[in-house]
């Protein structure tokens, strides 16, 4: 259906506040309008839509050009006429409220109270379109954060302001992993830190699993919940990650706290970067996926880290399911490149009962030398780790080699190789209570402890000697 578009005659108030109505949209397509003939329409402006004996309806710009401008609608579509419909572009670009009230709420995708209690007022209202840290104004990451999982904490620490996403393939506990580190993530030695979760397009079952998981957690004077469903608009999905972080940055660089941000999932929010890329007919990338991904992608990560002279700090976990199990499509492939190392979870551990089924060896922080050692972890930190990775690659080799040829095939060292790596899992990854991260180390030496000696090359004697392990039982 199409009309003439016309646009009214703005009053002096509306001019001040840079409104313009139009009467009569050119189209509507799903949830597209188009209106011809607007002026100085910018990407990223809420809308208002009035059609007559309805509901007023919400929508942002996400194309314009001379031709035409593209509206998103936010509500249903349903009895909606473009001829007779009011568009009212308003001039102001996405904004939220930001402030200390949030913490312990729960709101929509939007931001939206979906606690059933009144909106937040917040201390001040952001523009949800930040911006990266500038690089010249990055400090370096040192800080860690004890997450209480010991696949993590001792092998792949999280350093404050890192970036460090989960990749999961379709089915794997990833959000249950997501709710422990919400539960149960700790920064030693710091006061005032807070846990932002934004959920997008998870579906109304995760989303109970989740909020069952945390549990009392949700309330929590240090928590906030922003949840997109897969039910709610795409643009929505796309606000999500936006607003949770313009709150983020409020907290951390304004009032100095600590912030950890676990954003799950982010392959529906890439599916949902691709819907619009098509409604707009652009010319696809890799997979039919926007060619613009990976700086959209950045755009949200980038904005994580410390800023020299801030006393706060941003650090991500952002969760990203991998679809077909491929760890080299594209969305898994662009985050990597931009994010500092991953966690992997495995299907195999996961078949076999570990739980967490965090596989450690295609795992990896890249700032974890950073943030382990004396003063921060334990001294012996880094060498009880590297031994133990070297040990586990050797065992699962062991195993892998025994489908073959048979554990009698096995040379003994082998088989002690074998024997730790399922010794390791069992003792190790497998948890189901918060850890501290002196105890995930103390469990690591007891396993080493089970080796002779000689095969033990990671850790030098005069470690060895400290923890009184001279004597190999």
């Amino acid at each position: 259906m199409s009309t003439t578009t016309a646009p009214v005659q703005p009053s002096v108030k509306s001019v001040a506040a840079i409104a313009r109505t139009y009467r009569g949209a050119a189209s509507a397509v799903g949830q597209l309008l188009v209106i011809e003939g607007t002026r100085r329409a910018v990407a990223g402006e809420w809308v208002r839509i009035l059609t007559p004996g309805q509901a007023e309806r919400r929508g942002q710009v996400i194309d314009t050009s001379e031709r035409a401008t593209v509206v998103h609608v936010q509500q249903e579509m349903i009895g909606l006429a473009p001829a007779s419909t009011d568009v009212i572009l308003t001039g102001q670009i996405a904004r939220t409220v930001v402030g200390r009230d949030l913490l312990g709420r729960v709101l929509t995708g939007s931001g939206a109270p979906a606690d059933d209690l009144p909106a937040p007022i917040g201390e001040a209202v952001r523009p949800i379109v930040g911006a990266a840290i500038n690089p010249a104004r990055r400090a370096r990451p040192t800080d860690f954060i004890e997450t209480g999982i010991s696949a993590i904490d001792g092998l792949i620490t999280l350093v404050r302001g890192q970036k460090l996403p989960i990749f999961a393939g379709p089915g794997l506990p990833a959000l249950d992993l997501a709710a422990r580190i919400v539960s149960w993530a700790r920064a030693p030695g710091v006061q005032e830190y807070a846990v932002i979760f934004v959920g997008m397009g998870i579906t109304a079952r995760e989303s109970a699993a989740f909020l069952d998981t945390l549990g009392d957690a949700v309330h929590s004077e240090r928590m906030i919940l922003y949840l997109n469903h897969a039910s709610d608009p795409p643009v929505e999905r796309l606000l999500a990650p936006r607003i949770a972080l313009a709150e983020a940055e409020y907290l951390a660089f304004e009032r100095g706290m600590h912030v950890l941000v676990v954003m799950a999932d982010v392959t529906h929010y890439c599916e949902a970067l691709r819907e619009m890329g098509a409604a707009r007919d652009e010319v696809p990338g890799r997979r039919g996926y926007p060619g613009y991904m990976y700086t959209d992608l950045a755009s949200l990560f980038e904005r994580a880290g410390l800023i020299e002279g801030c006393a706060g700090s941003i650090t991500q976990i952002p969760v990203v399911t991998l679809p077909d199990d491929d760890i080299t499509h594209p969305i898994p492939d662009l985050t990597g490149y931009i994010t500092e190392g991953q966690i992997v979870l495995s299907r195999d551990l996961h078949r076999r009962g570990v739980s967490p089924p965090v596989d450690v060896l295609p795992s990896l922080s890249r700032l974890m030398g950073s943030g382990i050692g004396a003063e921060r972890t334990r001294p012996e930190h880094r060498e009880v780790s590297d031994q133990l990775y070297a040990l586990y690659a050797r065992g699962r080799e062991a195993l892998t080699m025994s489908a073959v040829v048979g554990l009698s095939g096995l040379t003994e060292a082998d088989r002690r190789a074998a024997d730790f790596s399922q010794a390791f899992e069992r003792e190790l990854i497998t948890q189901d209570e918060r850890r501290e991260i002196g105890e995930t180390i103390d469990i690591g030496w007891r396993l080493l402890a089970t080796m002779p000696r000689d095969e033990l090359t990671r850790i030098r004697p005069a470690t060895w000697a400290a923890r009184g392990r001279d004597r190999v039982p």
